[in-house]
């Protein structure tokens, strides 16, 4: 049982001719996911509130993102980009994971994936940074804690690029632990084995090119173990594809099948530990072809 939230205002955080994170990346998950899965539940995001995205973030960051939209594009970084369209985007983004939590925590499904942009990952507690306004899956941590008094809650992430965001909001937290994979060495330069927080922080970087096997054998020797020593109650998974042979932005040279096995590896541990309970949330992935056939992998091996 799965369900899928987006919202159409994530299609009107626009960046500008060539940038990478344009909206044709979620119009290309959505009508591949519509044609997979003709039967999948579409779920509304709502908006998160102030007080939520508050857990996560500093005032200064949500005036600089919220309280004066711009009337043209507008650079937050050499990277990043705030448009007219884009306070609603995030708002949409983050509320999504909120409302996957109170979901799966209420049962009305194990599972949820939220198709949404822009991703999140990269933004920390004080800045917007790498494509990305919030961390929505650090807000959706932040609320499980928060609501439901949850004590353990672990957060794979395999995008190519290193999750910084994350991993600096909950590296003194050890309630959440932060797992990842990704491109050594790639933007944002950070995720060394070396950054293990309070003990909560596993970090796996992988070399370019490194492909399926190596991979695979990253999380399957070193970052599900340490998940499944953590015994979490609720498993959040940071979705970005990127790390496909097709992405233009780096080169470990995954395939869709990879995303399949990863999620299969990961829905087996919430099923011991989580009764089921995944929220998956997109992050990265930029050749429509790859990020299309990845997203359809995931979400495939999420309905099992």
């Amino acid at each position: 049982m799965i369900q899928v939230y987006t919202h159409p205002a994530c299609l009107a955080h626009e960046t500008g001719p060539g940038h990478p994170e344009r909206p044709g990346r979620l119009n290309s998950v959505l009508r591949a996911l519509e044609n997979a899965h003709p039967t999948i539940d579409w779920q509304q995001a709502p908006r998160a509130s102030r007080g939520q995205l508050l857990r996560v973030h500093s005032e200064q960051q949500l005036e600089q993102v919220l309280e004066h939209p711009p009337v043209e594009l507008t650079l937050l970084d050499a990277d990043t980009v705030l448009s007219p369209g884009s306070a609603e985007a995030a708002l949409h983004a983050a509320g999504a994971g909120i409302a996957a939590v109170n979901a799966v925590m209420t049962q009305r499904t194990e599972r949820a994936f939220c198709a949404v942009r822009p991703p999140g990952h990269h933004a920390t507690q004080n800045r917007a940074m790498g494509f990305c306004l919030f961390n929505n899956i650090a807000i959706a941590a932040c609320h499980a804690i928060d609501v439901y008094g949850l004590e353990r809650i672990a957060i794979a992430d395999f995008d190519v690029h290193h999750g910084n965001g994350t991993q600096a909001i909950f590296e003194h937290e050890p309630r959440v632990l932060f797992a990842s994979s990704h491109q050594w060495q790639l933007f944002p330069d950070s995720g060394a084995r070396s950054e293990t927080g309070c003990g909560n922080i596993f970090n796996d970087p992988l070399p370019e090119g490194s492909g399926s096997t190596v991979f695979r054998a990253s999380w399957s020797e070193r970052l599900l173990p340490a998940i499944r020593a953590f015994k979490p109650q609720l498993l959040l998974i940071s979705a970005g594809f990127d790390a496909h042979a097709r992405d233009p932005l780096a080169g470990l040279k995954l395939e869709a099948n990879d995303y399949y096995w990863i999620t299969r590896q990961l829905c087996e541990i919430a099923d011991i530990y989580c009764s089921g309970r995944i929220i998956s949330m997109l992050e990265g992935g930029y050749d429509l072809v790859a990020l299309a056939e990845s997203s359809v992998a995931h979400v495939d091996a999420l309905c099992i």
